[in-house]
């Protein structure tokens, strides 16, 4: 007996890049994993907390969405927006619908 309806089960050999940085005042430790799932947006996991979020370019400059996503200070969100911008492409609109 099936419990659950099953929407999708993929498999895809991905990119994954591992970057620690320091900034200011904290250390930084990110795996970046860049797959064609999820509309093209590469997941983002802080090795440290494990806290991650599907993040694009246009995502990575807004601050209030790295502190959220992150739960990190103000200061710490413009060093990341700004590590981001030079890591992250940018990622054309891609319908769900295709």
């Amino acid at each position: 007996m099936e419990l659950f309806e099953k929407l999708y089960d993929e498999n895809e050999t991905v990119k994954v890049r591992f970057v620690g940085f320091t900034a200011s005042e904290t250390r930084f430790d990110f795996g970046i994993v860049y797959t064609n799932m999820f509309f093209g947006k590469p997941l983002v996991i802080c090795m440290q907390t494990g806290r991650s979020t599907l993040l694009e370019l246009k995502d990575s400059q807004d601050l209030e969405y790295l502190q959220a996503a992150f739960k990190i200070e103000r200061a710490h969100a413009v060093e990341l927006a700004e590590f981001f911008k030079e890591t992250l492409p940018e990622i054309p609109f891609q319908s769900q619908y295709e």
